[in-house]
């Protein structure tokens, strides 16, 4: 079964580069989003079986947890498991506290940690 997740405010080399890695260890599809408008849209338009959001969007500079707050309130996204994607703790511990998963940071990619956290959402 294809999982599917939703990976939003990466720049594309960072978008690449965390698809590379859920692609080369798991079946799903990634599909990106740039901003709280378009998230939402997606969110509501499809099925996912994980979110990832970065700490900062790229396209605007804006808060990820402000997306994850968005989906924590609302009633049909609040079940969709979600992830910060930060190298910084204590906003991996924000994330936490407003109803996200534990996430990981860029510079952990390659870790078996990060790929443990993943499977727990994606593995077949």
């Amino acid at each position: 079964m294809t999982r599917r997740v939703l990976n939003i405010g990466q720049c594309g080399m960072d978008h690449g580069a965390i698809s590379r890695l859920i692609a080369g260890h798991f079946a799903a599809r990634i599909d990106g989003a740039d901003d709280l408008a378009e998230s939402l849209a997606q969110l509501r338009a499809n099925q996912y079986d994980l979110v990832l959001v970065n700490r900062l969007l790229d396209l605007d500079g804006s808060d990820g947890l402000d997306i994850i707050r968005a989906m924590k309130a609302d009633d049909s996204l609040a079940s969709i498991p979600v992830m910060l994607v930060t190298n910084y703790p204590e906003y991996q511990a924000r994330a936490v506290a407003e109803g996200a998963e534990p996430g990981f940071g860029k510079s952990e990619l390659q870790s078996p940690a990060t790929k443990e956290k993943l499977a727990r959402f994606l593995a077949s």
